[in-house]
């Protein structure tokens, strides 16, 4: 608890004013415009040693101002917010509480909103339509499904759950629990949904990666009369990228003009994520350089843009004007730097930036940049530096880090390169033994250097287990939709005749000698 500041400080009102009824208004009025304008801690402390001398504490409205400066103001002070609550007898009503629950959800603290929600349930006071939501995204941040449920429940049982805003937060909270069927079921049982439910609802679809399902749920949305924002446009657009669907993502794009909707930040980089991903670098360099203010997930989106689709050169003198500009790299940015180094073969590049991601910039490396620092040394013809590489790690390298290194050994001739291929073998086989992509590695290393039978034992314990490798998948775009196939699969009842007319083209191919 903090103790309250009532120290005598400088008079706001001199303190040999009547006190009469008309002064008692003018006073209340002139505190109230004081907390308007209270801008820092200290001046709320003032104003409540102000309001104190001048006897005025006992005056519900006017300590309840206070409190809700102290607990949503951008200076929050919520410990003080809780002195305030019980030193002044305001927890008989919700709205106190209110605030104090809206303050924790949105600070470090979220686990303390619950704690404040439980202690008003104590005292019996019934919680309303503004406490819910509140709770409830406390509960998304911290994914606490199980508590997140039970503060469902209870909204049922105060007949609060068929509000709209609470609605709202339940779908973000299923989401951000991974629970796509609870978000699902909330939003398709309301009965009156705004702009934020249909956003919410794409968002949680987009974070779980369903971006099919989100792409269903926008075109929903407009077929029920809802026009787009911009926090619609920014989700619908990731999930593009994610699909790889150019067409609809150049089709947001127009309604983001036709609509003269403004360029800021987060749209740009979603539009230049959007087009770096589905390998449109051009547009989404056209649309970095529009850019009047960039982030650093604008500038890390078009590096990793231009290190993916071959750019590796420009994507390094990019990130040198980025270290030119007022923007600091991070995780990501460094992400893109080691892809295009290792695309160009850069590995004294690749160590140095590797090197300055925490001597300078204090990045602490993750696994994808030891991963991505292995596959420079690997891509390099490198394999024995990033056997050792691996080897002088800090931490436990991961499943990706060792079938890169093993790709890598089947693909050259290493000098020492035995040892190499059995510790990474073992090593992958040891960490996922049922994934059916690393036995088949292990199955065509030993079949290249003619080892049948080792070969044969692999392909056996694979089908004595039941181990399947996953099938390769790919796509085409056709008409604005993204078609899938499969390899040796294809369940639509015309596949014959596709075959046959591929076979009529490689025919009329071999006769052009094409």
């Amino acid at each position: 608890m903090v103790r309250l500041r009532i120290s005598a400080v400088h008079q706001i009102f001199p303190p040999n004013a009547h006190n009469s009824n008309s002064n008692f208004l003018s006073r209340k009025h002139q505190f109230l415009s004081l907390i308007k304008l209270c801008s820092s801690p200290n001046h709320l402390f003032q104003i409540h040693s102000q309001i104190i001398v001048f006897g005025l504490q006992n005056d519900s409205f006017l300590t309840t101002e206070l409190l809700r400066f102290a607990a949503l103001s951008p200076s929050r002070n919520l410990s003080y917010a809780r002195s305030l609550l019980f030193h002044y007898n305001l927890h008989f009503s919700p709205l106190p509480w209110n605030c104090i629950i809206r303050g924790y959800a949105s600070s470090d603290s979220p686990r303390e909103a619950i704690w404040v929600f439980e202690e008003m349930r104590r005292r019996g006071i019934r919680p309303n339509h503004l406490t819910f939501p509140f709770l409830i995204k406390a509960c998304a941040t911290l994914t606490t499904l199980q508590e997140g449920k039970k503060f469902h429940a209870d909204a049922i049982k105060c007949g609060l759950d068929l509000d709209v805003y609470v609605r709202n937060t339940l779908i973000n909270f299923y989401g951000s629990c991974k629970r796509m069927s609870g978000a699902r079921k909330v939003f398709d049982e309301m009965s009156v949904r705004t702009l934020v439910s249909w956003n919410a609802v794409i968002t949680a679809c987009v974070e779980n990666f369903c971006f099919d399902e989100a792409i269903e749920y926008f075109l929903r949305m407009g077929n029920h009369g809802f026009e787009s924002d911009e926090t619609t446009m920014v989700v619908i657009l990731s999930a593009c990228a994610e699909l790889g669907n150019l067409s609809l993502g150049r089709w947001v794009h127009s309604q983001v003009v036709e609509r003269g909707m403004v360029l800021n930040v987060q749209l740009g980089t979603a539009l230049v994520d959007m087009y770096a991903k589905s390998g449109d670098v051009g547009c989404a360099r056209l649309v970095f350089n529009c850019l009047k203010q960039r982030s650093v997930w604008t500038w890390s989106a078009m590096i990793l843009g231009l290190a993916q689709h071959g750019f590796a050169n420009e994507a390094i003198e990019l990130f040198t004007n980025m270290m030119s500009s007022s923007v600091t790299p991070n995780y990501v940015t460094f992400i893109g730097v080691l892809c295009a180094c290792s695309h160009a073969g850069l590995v004294d590049k690749g160590y140095h930036y590797f090197n300055i991601m925490e001597r300078v910039y204090r990045i602490k490396p993750m696994m994808i940049h030891y991963g991505s620092m292995v596959d420079v040394l690997c891509r390099a013809g490198r394999v024995k530096e990033a056997y050792e590489f691996i080897m002088r790690m800090p931490v436990e390298p991961d499943p990706i880090v060792w079938r890169t290194l093993l790709s890598a050994c089947s693909a050259r001739d290493v000098d020492g390169g035995a040892q190499v291929v059995e510790e990474a073998k073992k090593r992958l086989l040891e960490l996922e033994p049922k994934r059916g992509g690393n036995v088949v590695m292990v199955a065509n290393m030993f079949a290249e250097v003619g080892m049948w039978k080792q070969a044969a034992d692999c392909r056996r314990a694979m089908k004595d287990g039941g181990i399947k490798k996953m099938a390769g998948e790919s796509c085409v775009e056709v008409g604005g939709s993204l078609r899938k196939f499969f390899s040796g699969f294809d369940g639509r009842a015309d596949s014959d005749g596709i075959y046959d007319l591929l076979d009529g083209l490689n025919l009329h191919m071999q006769m052009l000698n094409f």
